[in-house]
């Protein structure tokens, strides 16, 4: 039973992206545009396979109170959940439990900087994503001394370092053999 609450916060947040978008009947289609696919038949819990309600326990409550639509898209991660190797599984649910650990303050601050990252340009992202992956290779005690210096800094020295970050001001430059992206 242990495994309840890992495997609902795993659902939700694979669900998270879709949940805005969730609805009991999707959007007529724009003049001259194709219907949509119709919506999937209703699953009740007892027509559920015993993998899939075992993926699915935390839900089994109120799985019969959710629309075809939304339970199609839950089936859909549970499907992908099974087919992820054990190191993925393993890293998204060491993934959820920091989460359930974060105050609400601390889960507010990562949307907000989910939400920066979405809105970063795809080059952007990728220097981002370059730049982190520099910092998780560089050697430990070089990356605990820069984790060091920046849990010493106040709020405000944080934000003022962040809006006055070059690409390479916290990190060592990219390796000779490898142009920065974008960059050929």
């Amino acid at each position: 039973m242990r495994r309840a609450p890992l495997v609902l916060a795993l659902l939700l947040a694979l669900a998270a992206p879709h949940a805005a978008m969730a609805q009991d009947r999707p959007p007529p289609p724009p003049p001259g545009q194709a219907e949509p696919p119709p919506m999937p038949p209703p699953r009740p819990w007892s027509a559920l396979s015993a993998d899939e309600k075992d993926i699915l326990a935390p839900l089994a409550h109120d799985w019969d109170t959710f629309p075809p639509q939304r339970q199609s898209k839950m089936l859909e991660k549970a499907q992908r959940w099974r087919g992820l190797p054990p190191e993925r599984r393993a890293e998204i649910r060491e993934r959820i439990e920091r989460w359930q650990q974060m105050t609400p303050e601390e889960r507010a601050e990562a949307r907000r900087n989910r939400q920066k990252f979405q809105d970063l340009s795809p080059e952007q992202r990728a220097r981002l994503h370059d730049a982190f992956e520099r910092f998780r290779n560089l050697p430990p005690a070089q990356r605990q001394a820069l984790m060091d210096r920046w849990q010493s800094q106040t709020p405000e020295q944080r934000r003022d370092a962040v809006d006055h970050l070059g690409p390479n001001d916290a990190l060592p430059p990219p390796p000779d053999d490898k142009p920065p992206p974008g960059r050929p």
